[in-house]
């Protein structure tokens, strides 16, 4: 390490480096800037960096008064600051943008009720470096409402500046829907519906996620825990058309989402394209109609295009998936033999001498919570008396449901000139980056629940919030492959596949990070989240010299090789975020 002095008018400032080697070129890179300090203290500061001794010990050279837990907020607000974050929150009171960007942040590093992440931006308090970085000083808990009030209203505002960034042009707009329950009784939107984490007995909220075809966030919106599936999709579309003006899209959803009724009355009024696929009724008549698809009628592809008079101006592709179609004639199978296993046992209680079952309505009981239980109740022929019942297999009605194994068909209004049969199945199968959002927003990184707010704004407020955060680690993610578990190299795995309809694999380069969780350059490899713990461990260190105490300065560690690697990937200095 070494003071050099940088000329700069009459007031040159003192500046701490050192100098690394990387490869054969010798670098430098600043760890304190010291211009604060008295000239008498870089002159001390000096004699020691030169192997001299100014003052008796090193307690007495220097204090470390605070240490914080820096590399990930530096990553994180630095990521963040690329994405474009100062702007979202630049028609802010001038007050409350240093707290929006906090509460961005915090969501990424430390996700927590906004009660918690107050406690952790005050500085007696302080879980992290992020106060001092952003110079928030003492933030009252009112400020951090007020933030997140404000960004509720400025909502359309944001999601109109990304729609126009990421949705210009004829372009797939990919659109799901999940839902996450809510503990007590008093938020406005919650309500009883059909839940996706299977807290059927609580109630929940539903929000709807539009991203790009690569998996970009772009809107979201939230709605009562009742609200179907369909009944969602107007509001989106009002919303990217009418008032974002982005008038060329293709909605890609799935079949729950893009009714027919849906299509009939919003999509195509509006002159909008889709991908969608269709139901399971839908596929029987098609197949009526064409005849048996045979495996023969499949190329090396496993798709055949094919119209029909009941979806006119649509293509449909009909994809066949054989290993699909084996574990679903397994599973099948496997159900109605532990179904017919129930109901032997069933039929054997209406012989048995003691406590005999009698009565068809109490017999009728029994077999229905069997049937409900497995799901068979279409494949089976009962009938009652009061003293026996008998079943058997509907044999035909079989053979017509196992004939469609494996098979499904995606529906398009696009033209093959605009998007080929290939590409109409693979933007249909990226439904799955929407399902990824998904869990980060809701499990392992974001945590969108617990909801603690009551109020339905900030209840927007806050899922919005936690899209915008998501929306800053997918950027991150994308600069951090090469050190995560991610597949960097996933266009080239998609380009060995056979075909579209064909499993996902994993490239060579992902399998071998997999094995020996070890990148190429021998570096461990993390998951997002572990590697925001292993940055966290880069501490923001304040410190000051006997010689004048009064006199801070900031010192961060040095980084680790994993660090150093993380910071390069993703642009940034730790030693120069403020």
């Amino acid at each position: 390490m070494y003071i050099e002095h940088v000329p700069n008018r009459n007031s040159p400032p003192a500046i701490l480096r050192e100098s690394y080697r990387d490869g054969k070129t010798v670098r430098k890179r600043t760890l304190a800037n010291l211009s604060s300090l008295p000239a008498e203290v870089i002159d001390g500061l000096k004699v020691l960096l030169r192997g001299g001794v100014a003052v008796p010990s090193v307690d007495e050279a220097f204090v470390i008064e605070r240490s914080l837990p820096h590399g990930h907020v530096a990553a994180v607000l630095g990521a963040a600051r690329a994405c474009g974050a100062e702007q979202w929150f630049a028609a802010a009171p001038t007050a409350l943008r240093s707290v929006l960007m906090a509460l961005l942040i915090a969501r990424v590093i430390s996700p927590a009720s906004k009660l918690a992440t107050h406690r952790t931006l005050q500085e007696q308090t302080a879980a992290h470096s992020l106060s001092r970085l952003l110079k928030l000083g003492e933030v009252r808990l009112d400020d951090v409402y007020a933030a997140l009030d404000w960004l509720g209203e400025a909502q359309a505002g944001i999601e109109k500046r990304l729609a126009r960034q990421h949705l210009a042009g004829h372009t797939l707009v990919l659109y799901d829907l999940t839902s996450t329950w809510v503990t007590g009784r008093c938020c406005e939107l919650a309500a009883h519906g059909y839940s996706r984490d299977g807290k059927r007995d609580d109630p929940q909220i539903v929000f709807g996620l539009v991203c790009t075809s690569e998996g970009i966030p772009v809107a979201v919106e939230v709605f009562a825990g009742n609200t179907a599936d369909p009944a969602t999709v107007a509001s989106q579309v009002e919303k990217l058309k009418d008032r974002y003006g982005i008038d060329q899209l293709a909605w890609v959803g799935d079949r729950g989402m893009l009714t027919q009724a849906r299509i009939d009355t919003l999509l195509r009024p509006a002159g909008l394209d889709w991908v969608s696929s269709l139901r399971a009724p839908q596929m029987a008549t098609l197949a009526q109609e064409k005849g048996p698809f045979q495996p023969s009628l499949f190329d090396e592809r496993n798709l055949l295009e094919v119209t029909s008079d009941a979806f006119p101006d649509e293509r449909l592709i009909v994809c066949r998936n054989p290993l699909l179609a084996e574990e679903r004639r397994r599973k099948r199978e496997a159900l109605l033999q532990a179904t017919e296993q129930e109901l032997a046992r069933i039929a054997e209680a209406t012989t048995r001498v003691r406590n005999r079952l009698k009565g068809a309505e109490a017999i009728a009981l029994r077999v229905g919570r069997i049937i409900d239980r497995f799901k068979m109740a279409k494949h089976f022929e009962l009938s009652f008396t009061d003293s026996s019942f008998s079943w058997a297999r509907k044999t035909v009605q079989i053979q017509q449901e196992a004939a469609l194994d494996g098979l499904y068909v995606v529906r398009t209004s696009l033209p093959a000139a605009a998007l080929s049969a290939e590409a109409v199945v693979s933007a249909y199968k990226g439904l799955a980056v929407v399902e990824r959002a998904f869990r980060c927003l809701k499990t392992v990184d974001l945590r969108v629940r617990p909801i603690f707010h009551w109020n339905a704004e900030r209840v927007r407020a806050h899922v919005f919030l936690c899209m915008l955060a998501y929306y800053v680690e997918w950027h991150m993610r994308e600069k951090l492959k090469p050190m995560l578990f991610d597949d960097e190299y996933v266009e080239q795995a998609r380009a060995t596949r056979p075909s579209p309809v064909a499993k996902a694999r994993r490239s060579d380069q992902a399998k071998a990070k997999d094995a020996t969780k070890l990148s190429k350059d021998g570096l461990p490899v993390h998951s997002f989240r572990t590697l925001l713990d292993d940055l966290a461990t880069l501490a923001y260190n304040v410190c000051y010299t006997s010689l004048n105490p009064d006199a801070k300065l900031v010192m961060t560690t040095r980084p680790t090789p994993v660090q150093e690697k993380a910071f390069r990937l993703l642009n940034i200095n730790p030693a120069c975020t403020q």
